[in-house]
């Protein structure tokens, strides 16, 4: 919707924000050349380059034309020494989503004909590779029956000549015709030498898995890399997939809640504990199960310690008859089955197990992006994409201003609330502030504003580039007793009063944030 300064003349210019500057003037980008600003300077766009974007953002909000590049991988490496390559499991993967990738392109853009194949091709490496083919490896993307582009670097691996104790994935998205779209970093990545098998202490959390955090869990027969399997879901239903692995949010679960209705606890997870598994993406859940501690093929039933990375585990079903073995979570080729485990006849507290019901558990992170490039008038990359982390909200009424942290941010980048510019000042590459619009850019009557209004908040560089966010901003009025008289005041003549009801109103309005999940 326009702003109230739009429909209505007798509103003063720039009604966007009640910020009031000392020689404004001085602050006004001189050209589009120049748009980088100081840390600690308030700039906004001229109000030609706004109104050519306000259309653009709007489009981009109604429409939901932005792309979206997400990496998943495990949040620790295994190391390789000397010709050994331990390739890194579970393999790290890529999606491409979003219904900006399906745009076609403009006629100035079109491929020659006869062209086939993807649109986009990726490489990936280690952020110390030199970029030859030896360490980069290329992605070959296919369709997904939800729409998305998936792509997986099955043999990606790190040397011991790396000394590293930390690194992150590189990958580098590159248009049809050679086009640069952008190089993305994944989370940083531990490397180990090997899974510990000393007993965790919980000084040593690195490697300590907590409740509410994200697992995955693949099953190696006799230990030969080809036969490697993870746990996914596929149509619903959980399988045992060559091909791809889901992320499990893994919650420690409370005995006496029934199925699927559980409260989540805090706290790391230790064998013996009753977990849950939730799927990240489609939401599906594993009945509550037991983990347990899995050793020469051998369920441990009184192993008490925090489970670490790259444990062997197994996934008992509670409600087992005493004296029995119990039963575990198994995989039979393709599916997920159940495996009825047969009582150690010389260790009363333990089970015997196949190599089917024995589970490697290691913690796993993402990390997305998204931008729309529909209207960059640029064939600049599209990276730093910024990410936007939390919202802090400071002052109100005249000076009321937010605050974004966050990562990959810079000078060039003006937050707006919906389709709405505000002024906005860069601190660092973790900080933005801006001034929060007057709620008389969203609402005409925002005099007798009775209902909240909530506004998407996103980012939008200097060349046009838009980054959503999962972030809005709510105004909430406070419900207060309506004056008497019925009509609507007449608006005044003169802008300066008028902008003082509009002060005084504001004073009144208290705000939330809210995260849409």
């Amino acid at each position: 919707t326009d702003t109230a300064g739009a429909a209505d003349p007798s509103m003063p210019p720039n009604p966007l924000t009640h910020l009031s500057l000392p020689d404004r003037s001085e602050m006004q980008l001189q050209s589009e050349a120049d748009r980088r600003s100081l840390p600690g300077t308030w700039t906004r766009s001229s109000p030609e380059h706004t109104t050519i974007l306000r259309g653009g953002v709007r489009r981009c909000l109604q429409q939901q034309c932005e792309q979206t590049v997400r990496i998943v991988h495990a949040k620790v490496a295994q190391k390789s020494y000397g010709n050994e390559k331990r390739f890194f499991c579970p393999p790290p993967c890529v999606y491409l989503s979003g219904p900006g990738w399906r745009v076609k392109p403009g006629q100035d853009q079109a491929h020659q004909a006869g062209e086939t194949g993807p649109t986009v091709c990726g490489y990936m490496g280690l952020d110390s590779a030199s970029g030859s083919a030896a360490e980069t490896q290329k992605l070959n993307f296919e369709q997904q029956p939800d729409s998305r582009e998936f792509g997986c670097a099955k043999t990606l691996y790190i040397s011991d000549a790396d000394k590293r104790k930390h690194f992150r994935l590189v990958l580098r998205l590159v248009l049809r015709g050679g086009r640069e779209l952008g190089t993305f970093h994944s989370r940083l990545i531990k490397v180990i030498s090997k899974p510990s098998q000393k007993k965790q202490s919980l000084k040593n959390t690195d490697l300590c898995i907590s409740s509410g955090s994200k697992v995955s869990l693949f099953n190696r027969l006799r230990s030969q890399t080809v036969s490697t399997r993870y746990l996914s879901v596929e149509d619903g239903a959980f399988v045992a997939s060559a091909r791809q692995w889901a992320a499990f949010t893994l919650h420690l679960a409370d005995g006496h809640s029934s199925q699927g209705d559980f409260p989540p606890r805090e706290g790391y997870v230790r064998y013996g504990s009753l977990v849950q598994l939730v799927c990240t993406l489609t939401g599906i859940t594993l009945p509550p199960m037991i983990i347990r501690k899995v050793a020469k093929q051998c369920a441990l039933l009184d192993v008490d310690e925090p489970i670490s990375q790259l444990h062997k585990c197994a996934l008992q079903f509670p409600g087992s008859p005493p004296g029995g073995g119990g039963t575990y979570l198994c995989l039979a080729t393709e599916k997920v089955v159940q495996f009825q485990a047969s009582p150690c006849p010389k260790e009363a507290n333990r089970a015997l197990l196949n190599d089917s019901s024995c589970w490697t558990i290691i913690g796993t992170e993402s990390v997305e992006f998204s931008f729309s490039t529909s209207l960059a008038c640029t064939l600049e990359p599209v990276t730093p994409v910024p990410l936007i982390s939390t919202l802090e909200l400071s002052g109100g009424g005249d000076v009321a201003t937010l605050e974004l942290h966050g990562e990959n941010f810079h000078a060039g980048l003006k937050v707006w609330f919906g389709d709405v510019e505000a002024e906005t000042m860069y601190r660092s590459p973790r900080s933005l502030v801006c001034v929060v619009p007057d709620v008389a850019a969203f609402c005409s009557d925002w005099r007798w504003l009775r209902a909240p209004i909530t506004i998407p908040v996103s980012l939008v560089r200097s060349d046009g580039l838009f980054y959503p966010s999962a972030f809005s901003f709510t105004y909430t009025p406070e419900y207060s007793a309506r004056p008497g008289h019925t009509g609507v005041p007449e608006p005044a003549t003169d802008a300066d009063a008028l902008l003082e009801s509009i002060h005084q109103e504001f004073t009144r309005t208290n705000f939330h944030l809210f995260i849409q999940t």
